[in-house]
Formats: structure tokens, sequence, C-alpha cells
């Protein structure tokens, strides 16, 4: 499926902004669930791309206004065509970081005792260590998305794991974090991506996140689970970037100076093409 993809940021300041830095997580990789045929970014500023310590492609700029300046609204903007292949399973470069990596506690995913006991209703140890088997974590997943139901502005960005699982409520994004958590808990190495989700009758989860898994640490072999819908991803996810929890790969993160009181209005739209 070939998806066209367009997300605009839409800054509004109460004062005039006079200093800004901000990196950009929006930027699509081709890989083995995708291909990436055009996309651009449009900012305030000049755009810096480097890659980070997770392989993402992450774009910087800085605005400096003048004293003169009233400036009281900034634009970020993204859009492009991806052609996505519906391929869950894959396996890491070389140059990426080990497995192991993703065992490491974080602020929003951090391992629990009850998590684990939570998943071990789904999810037996494996008889050979580094491997997971992909039948239970599906079912893991599902079991994930009864216990916390999505709900739409229920939670925050910094809401953690835990905090999501107590409530029984969340958004995308808590579902990932909850199954990440539950995973590091079990000792099955675990990550978060952020991406985008085609469906017409769904436009809420456009803005998406789901979870890898480590299937195999030796062979860094990993399968992509969309927790919100309980299955390997397929042709309507579009990969944009990931990382240790959601702090690890924002569509956008930044300081400024200036401004006053700040609003923000995300748009995004995706549609075959």
């Amino acid at each position: 499926m070939k998806l066209h993809v367009t997300h605009t940021t839409d800054y509004r300041y109460t004062a005039p902004l006079r200093y800004a830095l901000q990196t950009l997580w929006l930027t699509p990789q081709s890989g083995p669930s995708q291909n990436v045929h055009f996309w651009t970014l449009g900012a305030p500023g000049k755009l810096f791309t480097q890659r980070d310590v997770f392989g993402n492609t992450i774009n910087s700029y800085t605005f400096v206004g003048k004293l003169a300046d009233n400036v009281r609204w900034s634009l970020v903007n993204a859009a492009g065509n991806v052609e996505t292949l519906g391929i869950a399973e894959f396996t890491d470069a070389p140059s990426m970081p080990h497995p192991h990596l993703f065992l490491r506690a974080t602020d929003l995913a951090q391992p629990n005792q009850r998590l684990a006991d939570f998943g071990r209703r789904f999810v037996t140890p494996s008889a050979t260590p580094g491997y997971a088997d992909l039948g239970m974590l599906l079912a893991l997943s599902q079991g994930v998305a009864g216990a916390v139901s999505y709900q739409k502005y229920s939670t925050d960005v910094t809401t953690t794991a835990l905090q999501a699982f107590d409530a029984g409520t969340g958004v995308c994004q808590d579902q990932a974090h909850v199954m990440v958590a539950i995973c590091r808990s079990l000792g099955i190495p675990a990550r978060y991506v952020s991406g985008y989700f085609y469906a017409a009758n769904e436009p809420d989860l456009a803005s998406h996140a789901w979870v890898d898994v480590c299937l195999d640490v030796t062979a860094r072999r990993w399968v992509s689970i969309d927790v919100t819908h309980s299955c390997p991803i397929d042709q309507r996810h579009v990969r944009l970037a990931m990382g240790t929890d959601y702090n690890a790969c924002p569509p956008i993160k930044g300081v400024r100076h200036g401004g006053g009181l700040e609003t923000m209005t995300v748009t995004i739209g995706i549609e075959p093409v």
C-alpha cells in the first residue's frame, strides 16, 4: 500500500518568541517494513540532519527573533509518500544497539513486579534464554489492550506504564508503554515505536505507537506488534522512529525563550495514493 502522510504542528504564543531550539523525530526511513518514496520537512529555521543512537533520522533547527520582531506563531510541516510492505518480523543491523539495552528501566516503562505477574498469565519462560514466543506475545498484547482500554484524553505524555495499568485506561502510547514494561519485567527486550496508522474509520489513530519485541537476542530478531489492535503491524502502519520509550523519540522536543503561554495544534492526514 502507498500512503500519503501530512503532519503539521502549529505553535501559537501570547508574547513574542525570542529563541527556540527544537529537534524533530519526523522522518521515516526505508527498511524491512516500508519504502519511503519522498519526504519533506519545513520549519522556521534551517534544518540540520543527523542520526541518533537508535538509528533514527533526526533534524534540529534554531530560531532567533530580533527585538523588533513580533513573532507569535511557528509551524513545523512534514509530508511524503511511503509504500508500506506489511512485514512485521525483521533483523536489526549489527550497527544497532544490542537488544539487552532495551531491558533497561526508563521513566515511562519501568519494570514492576505487578506487571510481571500480569505478564506471566500469557507468557511462560522460554527453555532457551534469549528467545520469546510470538504467539504468547500476541496473547499478551491482547491482554494489555483489555487491561488498558483505549480512551482519548485519559492520559498525557508524562503518564507512566504503571499509572496507565492501574487506571485501566489510556491511549496507544500508554498501551505500548505497558507492553514494553511487562516484557522488560519478564526479561524480554522491548522498545517503543512511533508512527502513523491508516484507517478510514479511526482518524484519531493517525498518530500511533506500537512496540518492537525481541524474539531472538543472539540473532537480533524482532517483531513489531500493534498493542491497540493486538496484531503484528501490517500495511496500515508507517514507522517513524523508535527508542526506549516516548521520551527517547517524541515527534518534537525542544526549549524556548519568550513566547509567554504556548498552545499547540497537531493536524495529521494519511490517505492511500
